[in-house]
This record gives C-alpha cells, structure tokens and sequence, in this order.
C-alpha cells in the first residue's frame, strides 16, 4: 500500500529519495520521510500529509549523505501523524526502517520487545522491526536482519540502513513489492518501477523470500532459504515519460485517453501473421481444456467487475460452470476446487493481497491458475501457472480506467482463443467476433472524443445531489457496477448500482423526486425490458440520463436526457458503455474541487488483506 524508496552510491541520497518518492506518491499520501548516513548518523525528517510538506523542509534545511531510504504512507497502524510516519528507528536510533506492507504478529513482538526493555513511540508494527533488528545485532548488520526476519509473520518489503554501518544497506522482499536498480554510480531500491527510471533500465525483479545486500560497489542477494544466489537483470521497456502527464491536467484523464492506444496494444500483439489470436503465454492441450469443468473468476474492486463480464465471455465460450468471486471473500467461501477446476486470477498491480492469497489456496488444492495481470515480474504473475499479460502501460492514478477496459479485451481474447481450441466456437463466429474485436479501439477513440461535452453537463447536474444510481440488466448491469464505483472513488457522493429488474424487490424505495438514476442500456435482447424499468423510476420523479446505442432514439421519450454511443456487438459493450461514466466520474470530481488521481482514503495497490 506504501511507497518506498532506496539509494546507496556516489550522489546525494536525499534529492534521489523525494523524486523517487514523488513518483510513488500514488501508493500512499498521509505521510512522507526519509532517513540518510551521514559521519556515522541517522539523519531523519517525516512529516503527516503530503510529500510537498517534506521536500520543503528538505529544501530549507538540507541534510547530507549518499545513503539513504524513503517510504510515502497509506495508514494501516495508527492514525497519520508525525510519530507513525516512516523511516522508523530503534530506541537507540541507529537502526532505520522503511516498511510496504503489515505485519501481523507484530503486538506479540512488541509485547516480548517490551519485556526486553524496548520502549515504542508510535502505532505502528513497523517500529517493531527496527527493534528487533536491534535485539539480534552482534556487529553485522545483515546477520541481525536474517534473523530478525524469521520473527515476522505477514507481507513486507523493507530498507534498513545503521549508522554503524554508514557503507551498507539491507532489503527484504516478502509478499510485498521490491525492485532492485543497477545503476553507473550507485544502485536503486523501490516498491515500483517509476521510482527509479530517471537513473536505470536494468533492473532485478526481487523473488519471495530475497534478502539483499547493498554497498556502493557490489550487491548480495539470498533467498529465501538465506543462500546466496545469482538473480536475472531485466531491461525496462518503458521510459519515465510513459509515467508523466504529457500534458494532461490529471494522469486520470491521461489515462481514459490512452485507452484506444492500450486496447490496440493488447490485442495487436496477440495475433499471428494471419491475424488468429495466439496467445503465447497460455498452454493448454486441447485435452487439457476439454477436462475443465469449471472456472473460477477471482479479483476486487475494477477488476472484479471486469471479471463479470469474463465470467459471460468464458461462459458463452467454454460451455462450463463460470463463477466470478471476490477476491477478500474466496478464501471464507469453500470453493469446490480439483484438478479440473481453472481459477483465473484478475489484478492490475499483480500483487493484491487478497487475490494472491485466494491464487494460493486453489493452487493448494489442486487448481490450474490463469493470471490476467499488467506487471510483469509481479508476484502473482510469477505465481500462475498460465499467464496473460494485459499491455495497458503504467497506469498511475488510483481510479483505474485504462487497466479495466483492457482487462476486457484480455477476456474477450482468452473466450475466442480457449472457445477455438475446444472447438465450441464455430470458425466463422470466431473471425466475426474477432473483426468486430479489432475494430473496438476505433469505437473508443471515437466515445472519447464525443463525451467530453456530455460528461461536463452530467457532472455539473449531479454535483451537488446526494445519492446517484446506475441500472443496467446483464452485461449492462456490471458496466454500471463499474460505473458507481467510479463516481464514488473520485466524487464522493453516494451511488449505487441495481440491476434494473430488482428494483420493484426493494430498492425503488429509494427513488423520490428529482434522485438522478443514469441507466444503461446497450444489450438488445434486454433493453425493451430496460424501457419498462426507466419508467417505473420517472414516474417517482426521477431525473433519467439514458445511455444507448445510436439505433435506439425511443429512448428519449422515457428519458430526460439520452446520450448515444458507437454500437457493436453486445458482448463488446461493456468497453464503450464505460468510458462516458469514466469521465463522468472525472469531471465530478474536478467540479468539487476533489484530488482526482489520489482520492481520499485509497491507494493504488491493495497489497495489505
């Protein structure tokens, strides 16, 4: 959930640090610090709220040294406060932690700290390891960490540096992020890539389990089993302006604008020189598929409802039992899972707490795992057995835009892909499907560019309401899943999605005069029905924004105000039905004067359970 950075070189740490930081300020915003060697000394400044606070005070009151470590926090232990920022010290303040992720035994440790003498000063677990890096320290700093490390149960990425060791620097990577730099002068730490593309493409993908060791010349790495072990240096394809706005008031907007380029990415990249999908990265045996009787969709948040709409596309392709599950509830939920059970695993980081923990117990119990993901490296990419690699690019603001539609095309090329080689997709409905699949990124250019003037109006009508909802029926009913959680993440106002036939069953009891209900209404064989359900809203005063396809003008008899999107086939549109309540949500937010790429409360990464 937080952001953490490292430098050990020849050049001044502390500027290395804020702009690392300022690239990971998307991962967590309560609060910021940094902790530099210098002359045998901790040097420490952290400050609640945003980085802007910190890199002031560095500004004003420079400090010293070529070592050192950051961290940007998301609270997960105690309130944002200036004691429960990171980096976090040991009671003799010679031992500095930065910490990404949440320990989970730490009250025991900090109740045997306690009893060895240790005092603590803050919320946190983190101060926990700091201390207990101290407890075993007997002059290597390295030694004290192995074991220390051993004591911790829970997710963790972490930096430790020691003014008794002003040369040196330690990480550990466990259930949590962490990408080693190789640099000219000096080598690089951080919990994501764009931390440190300013000063090297070369890059180690550290595995679970990593401890390693850092001097200015030369770096260690052991395994989990604490053995010394050679790691592959990878080249980063993409440049830092890939993560900058280009010119864009927000990276959100940024980013719905990039969806065409995203969407063509993924799925240009995926066909052979016949123009058939191939998906490399998944191996199936025609026998293999033949024998899966069921699948299991597995994710939160977005990409959960992108795998709503992965659980019709299989459903229709496979001709098997399709489940979509959240990912924080999977595990509780008994699961009938065997060999002959495919869990397709759903994140844009690649390392959602949940997901990965739901990853592991169907591969424990037998399960073959798919993974749709947007990091490569990440730990549940690492962790699949079949992968399929979404080509979104760096999406940085918290609201995912650009992650989700092209999590769409990922399940809409698995369906023909799989569908095909089981032979339940007869070959002219496979080429027609996949003709109207390539034509899809066009489609969005062009929803784009006619919604922005709409979404305007959408926005300054709906800003000052209460509450706001979404219907849809089928496909339409998860694009407007989507679509509330959107306007909730980023405006703040009370919104909510119902499937349109459920309303008469309780939740029309919500409608009074003047409530704002935008209906979504794209799929054929339920948009009659959808009609009769928009009806039912107006004549409890409702005020209806219907969005449809272009051959469906009756719906502005029903409609205070209807707005047309490019039509294709129904299976396809939940990625154009989405892109209008994208920048709906967008321009809600920018009308309320809110942070649009880093919403109250949230983070980009969910890599705490």
């Amino acid at each position: 959930m937080c952001g953490i950075v490292g430098y050990i070189g020849k050049h001044t740490a502390s500027s290395i640090l804020l702009a690392g930081l300022e690239k990971l300020e998307y991962r967590g915003y309560d609060s910021a610090g940094i902790t530099l060697v210098n002359d045998r000394t901790l040097q420490t400044r952290k400050f609640a709220g945003r980085l802007e606070r910190l890199v002031n005070n560095i500004n004003k009151q420079p400090i010293e040294g070529t070592i050192g470590i950051g961290h940007t926090r998301w609270a997960t232990h105690g309130e944002p406060t200036d004691n429960n920022a990171h980096p976090h010290l040991n009671n003799k303040q010679t031992i500095a932690v930065v910490h990404n992720g949440i320990i989970e035994n730490y009250l025991s440790l900090k109740n045997f700290l306690i009893e060895q003498g240790y005092t603590f000063y803050s919320e946190t677990d983190t101060e926990v390891i700091s201390n207990l890096i101290d407890y075993y320290y007997e002059n290597e700093l390295l030694a004290a960490v192995k074991k220390a490390v051993k004591q911790l149960k829970g997710a963790y990425a972490l930096e430790i540096v020691s003014s008794k060791h002003p040369d040196e620097m330690i990480a550990v990577r466990y259930e949590s992020p962490l990408v080693l730099g190789i640099g000219e002068d000096g080598y690089y730490l951080a919990s994501d890539i764009p931390a440190i593309l300013n000063y090297t493409k070369s890059v180690i993908y550290l595995e679970n389990g990593d401890i390693v060791r850092l001097t200015k010349n030369n770096y260690q790495i052991y395994n989990h089993k604490q053995s010394l072990v050679k790691r592959e240096i990878k080249e980063v394809s993409w440049d830092i302006e890939a993560a900058s706005k280009e010119g864009f008031d927000h990276f959100m907007l940024k980013e719905i604008y990039q969806q065409p380029e995203a969407i063509r990415n993924t799925i240009e990249r995926r066909l052979d020189e016949t123009g058939r999908i191939q998906l490399n990265e998944i191996n199936f045996t025609k026998a293999e598929i033949n024998a899966i009787d069921k699948v299991y969709i597995v994710a939160c948040g977005t990409a959960y409802h992108a795998g709503l709409v992965g659980k019709q596309v299989l459903k229709n392709a496979l001709q098997v039992e399709v489940i979509a599950d959240i990912g924080s509830e999977f595990r509780y939920s008994d699961p009938f899972i065997d060999q002959n059970t495919l869990v397709i695993i759903v994140s844009q980081s690649g390392e959602t707490a949940d997901t990965l923990a739901s990853l592991r117990e169907a591969k424990s119990k037998g399960a073959r795992i798919l993974s749709i993901t947007n990091v490569v490296g990440s730990s549940i990419a690492r962790e699949s057995d079949h992968l399929l690699y979404t080509w979104a690019g760096p999406e940085i603001a918290v609201a995912s835009t650009k992650a989700y539609t092209t999590q769409l095309v990922a399940f809409y090329l698995l369906g023909l892909y799989l569908g095909r080689l089981k032979e339940t997709i007869a070959d002219n409905t496979y080429q027609a499907r996949l003709n109207e699949l390539k034509s899809i990124a066009k489609s969005v250019e062009h929803v784009i560019e006619n919604s922005i003037e709409p979404a305007k109006a959408i926005a300054e009508k709906i800003i000052d309401c209460n509450s706001l909802f979404y219907l849809g029926r089928g496909l339409d009913y998860y694009s407007a899943l989507e679509a509330s959680l959107k306007l909730k993440e980023l405006s703040y106002i009370h919104a909510e999605a119902f499937a349109a036939g459920e309303l008469k069953h309780g939740t029309i009891a919500l409608i009074e005069a003047g409530t704002p209900v935008i209906v979504i209404a794209t799929q054929s064989k339920t948009y009659d029905k959808t009609i009769s359900n928009i009806k039912s809203v107006k004549a409890r005063g409702a005020y209806v924004i219907g969005i449809t396809t272009s051959d469906h003008k009756d719906i502005e008899q029903v409609c205070d105000k209807a707005i047309y999107i490019d039509n294709k086939q129904d299976i396809y549109m939940p990625i154009i039905s989405v892109i209008l309540p994208q920048l709906i949500a967008y321009y809600t937010s920018i009308f309320k004067g809110n942070d649009v790429d880093k919403p109250r409360n949230l983070a980009k990464s969910v890599t705490v359970e």
